[in-house]
């Protein structure tokens, strides 16, 4: 078994200085279905999916599985985080490590409400799971998305081609307990 799959699920609520990185709830159903809906976010991701498809296969309680963070703001979801073993991954240097991915609703770019909840989103899983490497994979195209990897501390690992672009695949050191690793 995974020790992810050993992490206890849902974790508290993870609190920074502007948000709450929680659970998902029913309440967050309509902005899942905006999220995976919106052409913006899905630039770089193969593109939106089709509202009515969205709206008839949503669960009530959407994406509530471990390793997904609802990124909430005064009581909102703004985005979601994404914290799962990289197991299907196409680059060797991935698999098996864990795989940080984030996607936010475009009225909440620009706040640096993404580079908040991720390093919050890392603490945690440095906390629960000290030593565990991460790897992050983005279109190369996707210059926001690098810049926040660089941020959190994610360096190039390799760039590789797949779905039809260039990819950047980084990765961020483990953190053990006595400092970075």
């Amino acid at each position: 078994m995974d020790e992810l799959d050993l992490v206890t699920w849902p974790p508290e609520p993870i609190r920074t200085e502007r948000l709450v990185l929680r659970a998902s709830e029913g309440r967050d159903r309509t902005a899942f279905i905006e999220l995976l809906a919106s052409p913006e976010a899905h630039t770089y991701l193969g593109g939106p999916r089709a509202r009515d498809e969205l709206e008839r296969e949503t669960p009530e309680v959407p994406e509530r599985w471990p390793g997904s963070f609802v990124v909430d703001l005064d009581g909102t979801m703004i985005g979601q985080i994404l914290l799962r073993r990289a197991t299907g991954h196409r680059r060797p240097a991935a698999v098996g490590k864990a795989d940080l991915g984030y996607l936010f609703l475009p009225r909440s770019w620009g706040n640096g409400y993404a580079a908040e909840a991720c390093g919050a989103a890392l603490g945690w899983l440095d906390g629960v799971l000290p030593g565990e490497p991460v790897v992050l994979t983005t279109q190369t195209a996707n210059t926001a998305s690098m810049r926040l990897a660089t941020k959190l501390g994610f360096t190039e690992v390799e760039r590789f081609e797949a779905w039809g672009s260039e990819q950047w695949l980084g990765m961020r050191p483990p953190v053990t307990p006595s400092g970075r690793g």
